[in-house]
């Protein structure tokens, strides 16, 4: 089998659904595909409402909450495919979208990943490829060029770039199983970071193709009541990222830079209508002591 479509659902009964539809809407016909959804223990309804729709769909049900890297890696894992379109439940794929990420990975032999032009619901381009976070990203983030330095999601032809967010992302499965599929140390947020950067030390390219688009409607970020633990779940699997790939030391020698930007941000957000200055804080606070808090792994253990 050539593509597998793997969904991983989190309450987002209607996300998904949504999403289900856009894959059946622009399925390449042609080619032999495969759709599985994996279910990280919701209790919205969502599985009732895959089965009601009658399709040809492998569902993985979880009985408890597991993290992004290891039900991505569960996937990959149960997928037959031989390359694996991986999705969130909040992601639509435009029509051409699976045909032109198969493309790329089958026109360069030495690329593992391939990843989508992310789209905000407006149909704005969201930032969705980087260079790997390491010293030159924090010195561009506090010198507020983030966007220009770091950000690498950019023109109008497929290139080779650090990383890519998962969201909707093409890998190919033999790579993935070569560098031991990713890191569930990783609950949520830079797990596709290491991921992609595991992939290049092992002599694989990342790409950003996008041609390839598709409508990320952000759930995470709708979840308000959740604001805070999100906020230290990103900062503490920056830093294990940090810790992992730059060492001890040069990760805690990078918090200050990391936390510089939000202070700034924090402090214009006092004059702008609309920005919340406590927010920013929080995420400053977070980035110098990225270890204090409880994130999203224990709220998911204590529900």
């Amino acid at each position: 089998m050539l593509l597998s479509y793997c969904v991983v659902n989190t309450d987002g009964r209607e996300l998904l659904l949504a999403c289900l539809e856009a894959i059946e809407r622009t399925r390449p016909r042609a080619l032999e595909s495969e759709v599985i959804v994996l279910d990280n223990a919701s209790k919205d309804g969502s599985v009732e409402a895959v089965r009601e729709l009658g399709r040809e769909i492998r569902l993985i049900e979880r009985e408890r909450r597991y993290g992004k890297a290891e039900n991505d890696t569960a996937l990959l894992q149960q997928a037959r495919g031989r390359y694996c379109l991986l999705l969130n439940e909040d992601a639509e794929l435009q029509p051409g979208a699976a045909e032109a990420l198969l493309e790329a990975l089958e026109a360069d032999r030495g690329a593992a990943v391939a990843g989508a032009q992310l789209l905000s619901p407006d149909a704005t381009p969201q930032p969705c490829a980087f260079r790997l976070p390491g010293a030159g990203t924090a010195i561009a983030g506090a010198l507020l060029l983030h966007r220009w330095l770091t950000v690498q999601s950019k023109g109008e032809a497929s290139r080779e770039v650090g990383w890519v967010q998962s969201s909707a992302v093409l890998v190919r499965r033999e790579a993935a199983e070569q560098v031991g599929w990713l890191d569930p140390a990783f609950f949520v947020y830079s797990d596709e970071t290491d991921f992609c950067k595991r992939l290049g030390d092992a002599g694989w390219r990342i790409l950003w193709v996008p041609a390839a688009r598709a409508v990320h409607h952000h759930q995470l970020g709708s979840d308000l009541a959740g604001a805070d633990r999100r906020i230290v779940e990103f900062h503490r699997n920056r830093d294990l990222y940090l810790r992992k790939h730059k060492g001890r030391f040069a990760a805690l020698a990078l918090r200050p830079l990391l936390a510089f930007p939000y202070l700034v941000r924090a402090l214009v957000a006092l004059i702008r209508p609309g920005e919340s200055a406590a927010r920013y804080l929080a995420h400053a606070r977070q980035a110098l002591l990225p270890r204090r808090g409880e994130g999203m792994r224990e709220a998911e253990a204590h529900a």
